[in-house]
């Protein structure tokens, strides 16, 4: 995966579109449980009202809107 096309710069300016006037800011960063991983929230204000989202960073290093899955015991041969 490129994870250029991942950043959570561009992710946010995709989904909340911060302006000089709306601009966005980071409300809260931490990582989850055992697997420490990070998520982070960003909110910004819109004419609708206040929009925020969670971004959670995978494995890979990209971040995404949804959490990574977890990884579950396999077999091999």
């Amino acid at each position: 995966m490129n994870t250029g096309q991942r950043s959570l710069r561009l992710l946010v300016e995709k989904w909340l579109a911060p302006t000089p006037t709306r601009p966005a800011h980071v409300t809260r960063f931490s990582r989850m449980g055992t697997s420490q991983r990070r998520y982070v929230c960003v909110e910004a204000l819109h004419s609708s009202g206040l929009l925020a989202i969670f971004f959670f960073r995978h494995d890979d290093g990209s971040w995404c809107v949804f959490p990574p899955g977890t990884e579950s015991p396999t077999m091999k041969v």
